[in-house]
Order: structure tokens, then sequence, then C-alpha cells
């Protein structure tokens, strides 16, 4: 089958629109995600056994699994315990469950290059821990971190791409409703590739952006 430049561009004009629901549960999940991996980094730092077997025992599953898998047990698994999710609810959750596993690891690293002079002046001054952590902590940390946050950010719109076996009419299943229609899978599927390279090309760049505004900053 020969390569047709008409279908491919008239794979496009279906194709941007959808890219908008990529993007828009990208930064659900990640926004969750953020907000999921600072709860267990604090909650790592409290040095409770217990506490530190369970999330580590979440980390090793969630490592250890395929995120396709994850998405799967969200969608079909917790209407079966009651919890009746749509398609989209349930994988904003699965991905942001997912990330927030790499974003506790990652903040993991950052803290444990951190300067521990600024703490240690806050706990003299009287400071208590949740001012510490707001305060100072937490601030200096996602600085550190912000190239590997945009990173995972990256994966996670990917990511958003397999959100189609449960039926979420995003990127990839709207090109697989093209080549179903058309005939014409080819040219579907690599304009579904380029629209979603280049929502993660301006995640990149707009990540950049950010590190040399915070750059300047400190500088």
């Amino acid at each position: 089958m020969d390569f047709s430049l008409s279908a491919f561009g008239h794979a496009f004009p279906a194709l941007i629109p959808a890219a908008g629901v990529n993007l828009a549960i990208a930064l659900a999940a990640m926004a969750l995600a953020v907000v999921g991996g600072t709860g267990l980094t604090v909650a790592r730092t409290l040095g409770v056994p217990i506490v530190n077997r369970v999330i580590g025992v979440l980390i090793s599953f969630i490592r250890g699994t395929p995120i396709l898998v994850q998405i799967f047990l969200f969608y079909y698994g917790l209407p079966a315990l009651g919890v009746d999710l749509s398609p989209i609810q349930a994988g904003v959750l699965a991905i942001a469950f997912n990330s927030s596993i790499f974003i506790t690891e990652i903040m993991r690293g950052g803290l444990s290059g951190m300067d521990p002079g600024p703490i240690e002046a806050a706990v003299a001054l009287g400071v208590n821990g949740p001012g510490i952590w707001r305060k100072i902590v937490l601030p200096q940390l996602f600085i550190r971190i912000l190239p590997p946050l945009v990173n995972e950010l990256t994966t996670v719109v990917k990511g958003t791409a397999l959100l189609s076996v449960i039926t979420v009419v995003e990127v990839l299943r709207t090109a697989q409703q093209i080549a179903n229609s058309t005939f014409r899978p080819l040219e579907a599927l690599l304009a579904a590739a380029i629209i979603l390279f280049a929502l993660n090309f301006v995640v990149s760049h707009g990540g950049k952006a950010l590190e040399t505004r915070f750059a300047v900053r400190r500088g």
C-alpha cells in the first residue's frame, strides 16, 4: 500500500483537538502525582518502620509491573470494590499513582544532596516540622528536581496514549478510528506520533525555560 499524503494531511484536523485530551489528562495526573509523591516523601522521612515497609512494597509493585496492567486494575478492579469511575477518571488516577512512585524516588534523591544548613537554622529558631517542609525544604527541593520532574511529565504525556485501551478518546484512539474508517492505518498513526512528539517537545522546552528562569533567580 502506497503512502497517501492526502490521507496523512486529513488526519490532523481530528487529531489536534484530541491532543487536548492527552494534555489535560497529563497535567491533571502530574498535579496529583506531585501531591502524592510529596506525601510519600514526607512519610518516608518520619522513620516509621511499618510505613516505610508499605511504601517499599508499593514502589516495588509499581516499578515491577507494566503501567498498562495498573490502568486495567483501576478501570476494571475498582468497580468490583464499589468504586465506579469513568474511563478518564480511572486513567488519571492510574497514571498519577504510577507517577507518584517515581516522583517520590526523585525527591528522595534530591533530598540527599540538599544543604542541611538552612534546616538546622530553622530548627534553632524554633520553626516546627511542617513549617520547615513548607518554607524551606520543598521550595529548594522542587527547584533542584525540576529537570527530572519535566522528564517525568514527558513520560506521563506518552502514557496517556495507553488510555485508548479503556476507550478514552485521545490521540491514539482517534487515530485508530480514522484508520478503521479510511483503511489507511499508516498515515493516521504517523500523524498521531507526530502530534504526541510535538506535545512532548513543547513540554520539554517549557521545562528548560523554567530551569533557566530559576537559575537566573538563584544567580
